[in-house]
């Protein structure tokens, strides 16, 4: 192996005052990190480009070399999801969400965090036995409150999502009121396709309101989950640059579904059942597994490929979530495990390092940013130690510089 690639999802962050004005990473405790910053470079990266605030299919499209092109999210989260699509099919990245009637707004995109596996899986088998279309649909559960959705058929995905929370040339765009969804020109098939999408919205409003899982839920003091959020309606599987002799250690869809369609080998891993209330523990548990599974996989595989795509997603939560102090737990815990295995894994075998976010999620603003992100990179090469911190302030005057996504392989030696 020559090279290991970790993204940690959304983990670059701004000041916070619960952290004393600093941000997680700054106050994180990771030696491990640290060693391999201590003998690397520091730089930092506009996932996409300055001032562009990227959703996460757009930055690892960036990343990886690609322009950005449209029929990524919901074509990438359908093939991470295990789901045959052909030229034509209509796939759609959807969120769980609560709506309330009284005051006609979103509540909550993902339906508190509290939707259990078996309550989604439950209410997704409802849905695609109830709704009655003119055509093949496939709804499926994925992690959590999220969902993939598949119209077979020959669709435009020239329409807007439903999403109250979104992102349109790089700016986030946000509302309390749900929205139908558009279409984006004036051909007959774009209006089909919009009104198909928003009648199938309907009735599966219809059905979750009334589903006795949520009459449960509300009994209980808990959001219901009875509203679709939809996006990323894509209708064609993505051309993407190859990246064979790489492997790819990941467990969301989207990740998933890129790296099968770079030609990479996924080794995934089943992300722990949500049986309990407590999403967090959930994510914790996925974190544990993730980093373990990360280096079994790594241990077992270095001497059969070039490569390593590792994708953390879970340190992207907590700034959604306004949870600084759980995005530094997390960082340590990463630290602890992963890096840990590859501060003495990499050197001796002359592997290159590169850690860096696919973006930045501040606590404070709940929501991606076009922020730039830290870059590592360390070069497996012995070098006289010199103190440096892997966070936002030192990347930002780091001798590797700054550079846009798609600069970042060839820089660091990964691509040609």
């Amino acid at each position: 192996m020559k090279g290991i690639l970790v993204i940690l999802d959304g983990a670059a962050d701004l000041p916070h005052k619960l952290l004393g004005e600093k941000t997680p990473l700054e106050v994180a405790n990771m030696p491990n990190l640290d060693f391999l910053a201590a003998r690397g470079e520091l730089g930092h990266m506009w996932p996409v480009k300055p001032g562009f605030i990227p959703e996460s299919d757009e930055a690892i499209v960036s990343i990886f070399g690609n322009e950005l092109i449209s029929s990524t999210r919901g074509q990438l989260e359908a093939a991470g999801a295990g789901i045959k699509t052909t030229r034509g099919d209509l796939a759609l990245r959807v969120n769980f969400a609560t709506f309330d009637r009284k005051t006609n707004e979103i509540t909550d995109r993902r339906a508190g965090r509290t939707l259990t596996t078996e309550e989604a899986e439950t209410l997704a088998e409802t849905l695609n036995k109830k709704i009655k279309l003119p055509f093949d649909f496939i709804f499926k559960v994925t992690v959590q409150h999220r969902a993939t959705l598949v119209f077979k058929g020959g669709f435009s995905d020239n329409i807007s999502g439903n999403d109250i929370s979104y992102y349109e040339q790089g700016k986030l765009k946000q509302f309390s009121n749900p929205k139908k969804c558009l279409p984006l020109d004036e051909l007959e098939l774009t209006q089909y396709t919009a009104n198909v999408v928003n009648e199938f919205l309907e009735y599966a409003h219809e059905i979750l309101d009334k589903h006795s899982i949520n009459e449960q839920r509300r009994k209980k003091g808990l959001a219901p989950a009875n509203f679709l959020l939809v996006r990323g309606a894509g209708i064609e599987i993505p051309k993407l640059k190859p990246y064979k002799r790489w492997i790819s250690i990941a467990y969301m869809p989207l990740e998933i579904g890129f790296s099968k369609l770079c030609g990479m080998d996924v080794f995934d891993l089943p992300y722990p059942v949500l049986e309990q209330l407590d999403a967090y523990q959930n994510l914790y548990d996925g974190l544990a597994q993730a980093c373990k599974f990360s280096v079994k996989v790594l241990k077992k595989n270095y001497k059969k490929y070039e490569y390593a795509y590792i994708h953390i997603k879970e340190t992207d939560i907590p700034g959604h979530d306004n949870k600084p102090l759980e995005k530094k737990q997390m960082l340590e815990y990463i630290d602890s495990v992963l890096f840990n295995f590859l501060r003495k894994f990499a050197p001796p075998n002359n592997i290159k390092v590169v850690v860096t976010c696919d973006h930045s999620t501040p606590c404070k603003f709940k929501s991606h940013s076009a922020d730039p992100v830290p870059v590592l990179y360390y070069d497996g090469l012995e070098k006289v130690p010199k103190a440096k911190k892997f966070c936002e302030k030192e990347a930002q005057i780091g001798n590797f510089g700054g550079m846009n996504g798609d600069m970042l392989l060839k820089k660091a030696g990964f691509v040609k």
